[in-house]
């Protein structure tokens, strides 16, 4: 009839407007067209392409976040401010809130860190790594740096509202080691350099992971007060014995154990390792760019069997560690079924691993980061 010829006539006006080029006008139209017509109007695309948007960002922002490094933080915190448990009873609130406040500070500025590489990084990780955000496109520079800029920005002032001095110390430090690790400017980006590269991811994922996170949950179980008093009698005691004297040169609430100490040393070890397998995946970009590294330097077959020897002494050490020094019976049964475990996994494996294939080296790379984070489960076992 006429009014369905009518309604044609204003659907077909409808269809040739621009999709950008909604206003008043053609939206009231559209709703007449939907209320007067024999059947409703087709959905607007918009929404499905703003969700698509969103989604792709998401996926890129994965992606340049290193999610095995993500992986690795939030596991090594979490094993480590339980560590700082001294009785049922700590498992409260202040824990919690102390808990929450290291991986959130801590997972923001892990992003930082990596995105820092990255934006320094473009031309490498087109040859070594072109499925990263900046190497592939799908992020520009500009909202690389707006990442790295706001995470850090939000981890440090995490840790300035904390009121936790070792938390904010441990951000900080982590913090400048990663931009005297990246940065390309004069005296900087050390990873041109083994062992200073070495140094860096030594010095976060070793000592200042181990030592500041469990300072700043002990702090947090003990309150301020505490904390003081624990702090005068650490330094009275200093004259008293060699031991009170070392104990006084760390933060407060910090008290040697053999967990924390095994952690601390098998972690080193570990960290070793990391640093230098890194960038056995890497060499042909890393040689392209002109990057020293000790894989470049040294040849792929000496480091692979460096990093495996490394390793294996690491968990032979922590199976003597088990039978000799862990009190309880499930604590020894438990560090050394496990490590034995772990170990005999990474020399079966290694032996499978083509040192000539990049692909076969990133896939030990990540076994290791496996490795890695199984570590830091058994670490609370050792008594």
């Amino acid at each position: 009839g006429a009014g369905e010829v009518a309604w044609c006539l204003r659907a077909t006006r409808a269809r040739r407007v621009a999709p950008g080029a909604l206003n008043a006008e053609n939206i009231g139209a559209s709703a007449g067209e939907e209320s007067e017509g024999p059947g409703k109007a087709e959905p607007s695309p918009l929404p499905a392409r703003e969700s698509s948007k969103l989604l792709a960002f998401l996926t890129a922002f994965g992606r340049f976040s290193r999610p095995h490094t993500v992986l690795g933080t939030a596991v090594s915190i979490c094993s480590v401010s339980l560590l700082a448990l001294r009785a049922p009873a700590d498992l409260n609130a202040r824990f919690a809130l102390g808990l929450a406040q290291a991986l959130s500070a801590a997972l923001c500025m892990n992003v930082a860190i990596v995105g820092l590489n990255q934006l320094y990084d473009i031309e490498i990780d087109k040859v070594n790594k072109p499925y990263l955000p900046l190497a592939s496109g799908d992020f520009t520079v500009r909202t690389g740096r707006a990442i790295v800029l706001s995470t850090a920005a939000v981890s440090l002032l995490i840790g300035f509202a904390s009121g936790s001095s070792p938390l904010l110390a441990t951000l900080t430090t982590s913090l400048l080691l990663g931009i005297a690790y990246s940065t390309d400017l004069p005296l900087l980006r050390w990873k041109r350099f083994p062992f200073l590269a070495a140094a860096c991811i030594l010095a976060v994922r070793a000592v200042i992971v181990q030592l500041g996170f469990f300072s700043h949950m002990a702090a947090a179980l003990a309150g301020p007060a505490t904390a003081a008093s624990e702090a005068a009698a650490a330094t009275m005691a200093a004259g008293a014995n060699p031991r009170g004297l070392f104990q006084s040169l760390l933060p407060p609430g910090i008290e040697w154990t053999l967990a924390l100490g095994f952690g601390t040393s098998f972690m080193t070890l570990f960290s070793i390792v990391i640093a230098l397998f890194k960038d056995l995946p890497d060499i042909q970009g890393d040689r392209e760019a002109g990057l020293k590294t000790m894989s470049v330097r040294l040849g792929p077959q000496r480091i692979f069997n460096a990093c495996i020897a490394l390793l294996a002494t690491a968990y032979a050490a922590a199976c003597a560690i088990g039978c000799f020094w862990c009190g309880p019976a499930w604590s020894r049964l438990v560090t050394v079924a496990c490590h034995a475990a772990l170990g005999a996994t990474l020399l079966a494996r290694s032996r499978s691993v083509q040192v000539s294939s990049a692909q076969s080296l990133y896939a030990f790379y990540m076994l290791i980061w496996k490795l890695f984070y199984a570590e830091y489960l058994l670490i609370p076992f050792i008594r």
